[in-house]
């Protein structure tokens, strides 16, 4: 049911007790197949990419992470290959090409705050190719989520790429990450993800369109269970920019008050709402507590520069 913010986030949600047990807490192994590509600002650019991100996030919750994404053989690709090795990945199937360069994405902050994107391709990630024995190692590994967005999936290459996951890693649960983006958004296309999707995760903008696309009623809980019931989707997240957000799993729906920071930087806060969302599911956590904990670490990562910044469960809890 519709529950009021204030009574969905209670003080004894997280405190030391808990943190310490769910840092000995074994973790699932999560295959993230996407884009990597530098995020290019007027004066910087910050590696990301909503796939690596996702990724980056989950391992520093603890998660095993097969990151399945490509680089081009530059400047730009030697320079991701280093960080990315950094950050403690499993990069077997990550792969570099001389096809494509490596991906770029130009981002500017619109009036509303909210980043803006302009995509080159094809990039790198475009050109991912996986064998039959790739498929059957990912197979044998039995992992346990498989993550997915709208971008990688919007060529045919890529399609054909992520369909043979899809169907390769059939025991695994899927989590659909929208990140809808010009150019990448066809509704033919994100209605065949959603329909493949165990998790959905979106935002507030991306929900009018699935709402209209998939012909689901307008009340938020309401699109949950009826997309529940309909597609079978188990949980369903949607973040809501300060406002927090709304959860809906385990069969209950809840809403969560976003936490005050002072905003540096969004681009990446929704990946790692993502990461944590999916940590919560893994744990088996209530709803009400998968929630206050997103928003904590969608909040944290906001307040830092760069969609990989440095953070601590131990930050977020404290938050």
């Amino acid at each position: 049911m519709n529950t009021d913010t204030n009574d969905c986030v209670k003080p004894d949600l997280f405190n030391e007790t808990v943190l310490s047990s769910q840092l000995s807490t074994p973790r699932a192994h999560v295959v993230a197949i996407g884009e990597v590509l530098w995020d290019l600002y007027d004066h910087s650019r910050r590696l990301g990419g909503a796939t690596l991100n996702f990724g980056a996030h989950s391992r520093r919750l603890g998660h095993t992470v097969s990151l399945i994404s490509a680089v081009g053989r530059d400047e730009l690709g030697v320079q991701a290959v280093e960080m990315i090795t950094a950050l403690d990945l499993d990069t077997r199937l990550f792969q570099t090409t001389s096809r494509y360069p490596t991906g770029t994405a130009e981002v500017r902050i619109g009036s509303d705050g909210k980043p803006k994107f302009s995509i080159a391709r094809p990039a790198a990630y475009d050109g991912v190719e996986l064998t039959s024995d790739d498929l059957e190692t990912l197979r044998q590994q039995r992992p346990a989520w498989f993550y997915y967005g709208t971008l990688f999936a919007a060529t045919d290459t890529g399609k054909e790429v992520l369909y043979q996951l899809l169907t390769g890693l059939e025991d695994a649960r899927t989590f659909y990450d929208l990140n809808l983006r010009p150019g990448a958004d066809s509704p033919k296309l994100v209605r065949e993800l959603l329909l493949h999707a165990d998790v959905v995760k979106l935002n507030e903008e991306e929900l009018t369109r699935v709402r209209e696309l998939m012909e689901l009623p307008a009340g938020m809980e309401a699109f949950c269970r009826e997309g529940r019931d309909r597609f079978g989707w188990d949980a369903v997240g949607v973040t809501l920019g300060d406002r927090g957000c709304a959860i809906f799993a385990n069969g209950e729906y809840a809403e969560a008050a976003g936490h005050p920071v002072d905003v540096v930087d969004t681009v990446g806060a929704g990946d790692a709402f993502a990461a944590a969302f999916m940590h919560g599911l893994s744990l088996e956590w209530t709803t009400e507590k998968i929630a206050s904990f997103a928003n904590r670490v969608g909040a944290l990562v906001a307040s830092r520069h760069g969609a990989i910044p440095e953070w601590s469960l131990e930050e977020a809890v404290k938050l």
